[in-house]
């Protein structure tokens, strides 16, 4: 009977400690977000790809990369072309807010790029670039993962070329 108890007390212990450690994101960690934009800034349905390189149990840092494009034949020829590309970082936020689930990454971030815009109407014969240069962006973000290695995210505030992206989110 002693020895059952221990064993019971053992695993337990082991299953127990096994789940308070577990995360959705742990140091090491390399994390690809493909996805689209909502609420673009310009016109249509920016696509977008972001990587980052987990540095430490809180931080992750990597880049982005998005794009939208887009035209309009009839009364009047246009079109555009946008692009933002740049470095990013984000602070996971489980160990700060005690969050012991290996399925939810919760996360705030800070990134630094390039964006441009470029107009083009031809049936008037003029074009012009809009919004060109550095760009600053935050956001705050949520995954929650379907396996150990895919999942959803979405992200919420200064996104690149819109005010929210969701899609795929992929962890290595």
């Amino acid at each position: 009977m002693k020895k059952l108890l221990t064993l019971t007390f053992v695993v337990t212990a082991l299953l127990f400690s096994s789940k308070v450690n577990a995360q959705a994101y742990k140091e090491g960690d390399k994390l690809l977000n493909v996805g689209v934009g909502l609420s673009s800034y310009y016109f249509g349905t920016p696509f977008g790809v972001s990587y980052e390189s987990g540095i430490n149990e809180n931080i992750s840092v990597g880049g982005q990369f998005d794009y939208n494009s887009g035209k309009s034949s009839g009364l009047a020829d246009w079109g555009y072309t946008a692009f933002y590309v740049g470095a990013r970082g984000s602070y996971h936020l489980a160990p700060l807010l005690k969050l012991n689930d290996d399925k939810i990454d919760l996360y705030a971030g800070l990134g630094l790029g390039y964006q441009s815009f470029k107009w083009n109407d031809s049936s008037y014969g003029f074009g012009y670039s809009y919004g060109n240069g550095i760009f600053f962006n935050y956001f705050i973000g949520g995954k929650y993962y379907f396996t150990e290695k895919i999942g959803a995210f979405v992200e919420l505030g200064y996104t690149g070329l819109s005010s929210s992206r969701l899609g795929l989110a992929v962890k290595f």
